[in-house]
C-alpha cells in the first residue's frame, strides 16, 4: 500500500463514523497531511453539517494553521461543488489555497459527479483521483447504487430453522435466533434507511422494527397492506416512527415529500396497482422519497418476490443449526447469490450473501 493509499484507507476508517446518521449523503472522511504529518481529521458527522472536509481544515490546530497552503488534502469522495445543506467543499478548498487534493472515488449525484474535480483543475490544483477506488465506492455502496441504479440498496434477512422453517406449525411465534444474533439485527436496521415487512409478519408478530436494541437511529417503517386489513392499534401504528402502508384503496403521501420530512408517528398510505409488480412500485416510491436502502425482513412471500425478480444485493441468513421445527412454513429459497462470509453465535450460524 502506497502513502496515497494509506491516507485514503484512514480517509474511510473516519467515514464509518457517521454511518446511520448521514443518509441519504454519503459517509465521508477527510485527512489533511502536511509533509508526513496528518495536521487535521474529519468526518461527515451529520445529516444537513458540515462535510467532511469542513471539519478537517477547522481541526487544524493554531500553531499548524500556516501550514495549510502547503498541504495535501485527501478525501474518501470527490469534494462537491454546488450548494446543498452547505457551501461547496471545492470552494472551500480553493479558498484555503491548498495544493494537492487526493480522492478516493468521484461522487456519481448528478449536482457532483466529476464538477468539483474540475472546479479544482480550473482553479491550478493539482488533483489524483481513483485511489482504492473501488473501497471507496463500497464504502458507500447504498449511495451509489442509488444514484446509479435509480432505485434503493436492498438488505434481505431471516432466520430459519435447521430444517429450513421461518415458522413452526402452530399460530404461535417461533423464536429462533438468540439474544446476542437479535441485537446484532437491531445494530443492522441501524444502518438502513427503511424496514419492510408483509401484512402476515406485522399481523402475526406486530413488530416495533425499530432499533431499541441497539444505539442507532430508527428506520423508516414500511409495509405492505393491499386491502387494508391490518388493525390500527399494531405497533407499527401507536409508536413514534413513521409507517408507509403500501396498499392498493388509499393514498395520503405527498409524491413530493422527502423520507427527512415525514412526521414521527404518523401513517402514510400509498397506493399501488395489483396490475404491475409490487416489489417495483415499492422500490420506484421509494426512490422517490429519497430512501436509499430498504431492509427485508420479511415474511416468507415478500422476501421471495424480491429475490425472484432480482431485485436484492445482499442477503444475511440466520440459521438455527440445533432447533428444527418438522412441519411449519418454508424459508425464503436464494436461487442465485454469492456466500461472502460466515459467522457462528452460539447455534446461530450466520451466511452473508451478494447477488451475482
Amino acid at each position: 500500500m502506497n502513502v496515497h493509499e494509506q491516507y485514503i484507507q484512514r480517509c474511510m476508517e473516519l467515514a464509518r463514523a457517521g454511518a446511520g446518521h448521514v443518509a441519504p449523503n454519503p459517509m465521508v472522511g477527510s485527512v489533511l497531511v502536511y509533509q508526513g504529518r496528518i495536521i487535521g481529521e474529519g468526518y461527515h458527522r451529520q445529516y444537513g453539517q458540515a462535510h467532511a472536509e469542513v471539519n478537517c481544515i477547522n481541526s487544524v490546530a493554531a500553531e499548524d494553521c500556516h501550514l495549510i497552503p502547503q498541504s495535501t488534502i485527501y478525501v474518501s469522495l470527490e469534494p462537491c461543488a454546488h450548494y446543498g445543506k452547505t457551501p461547496p467543499c471545492a470552494d472551500l478548498i480553493i479558498k484555503n489555497a491548498i495544493p494537492r487534493v487526493v480522492v478516493g472515488c468521484r461522487d456519481p449525484f448528478k449536482e457532483v459527479n466529476g464538477k468539483g474535480i474540475e472546479k479544482l483543475l480550473q482553479a491550478g490544483i493539482e488533483v489524483i483521483t481513483a485511489v482504492l477506488e473501488n473501497e471507496c465506492r463500497m464504502l458507500n455502496r447504498r449511495f451509489f447504487t442509488f444514484h446509479t441504479r435509480h432505485r434503493p440498496y436492498i438488505v434481505l434477512k431471516w432466520a430459519q430453522t435447521a430444517d429450513h422453517k421461518i415458522t413452526g406449525h402452530s399460530t404461535q411465534r417461533l423464536l429462533i435466533s438468540n439474544n446476542h444474533v437479535n441485537r446484532l439485527v437491531h445494530r443492522w436496521r441501524s444502518g438502513e434507511a427503511a424496514i419492510l415487512v408483509g401484512t402476515n409478519t406485522a399481523l402475526m408478530d406486530d413488530p416495533l422494527l425499530d432499533t431499541r436494541l441497539w444505539p442507532g437511529s430508527n428506520p423508516i417503517r414500511l409495509v405492505t397492506d393491499m386491502r387494508l386489513r391490518l388493525p390500527q392499534n399494531l405497533k407499527l401504528f401507536t409508536t413514534p416512527q413513521p409507517t408507509i402502508v403500501f396498499n392498493s384503496r388509499s393514498h395520503t403521501l405527498d409524491f413530493g415529500e422527502k423520507a427527512q420530512q415525514l412526521k414521527p408517528g404518523i401513517t402514510y398510505y400509498y397506493q399501488v396497482t395489483e396490475e404491475v409488480s409490487l416489489v417495483q412500485q415499492v422500490l420506484n416510491a421509494c426512490y422517490q422519497m429519497d430512501i436509499q436502502s430498504i431492509f427485508v425482513e420479511g415474511g416468507a412471500r415478500l422476501l421471495q418476490s424480491f429475490i425472484d425478480e432480482g431485485a436484492w444485493d445482499e442477503a444475511r441468513v440466520i440459521t438455527n443449526t440445533r432447533l428444527f421445527a418438522g412441519a411449519g412454513l418454508p424459508a425464503p429459497v436464494l436461487n442465485s447469490g454469492q456466500l461472502q462470509n460466515s459467522e457462528q453465535y452460539f447455534s446461530d450460524q450466520i451466511n452473508y450473501y451478494t447477488r451475482q
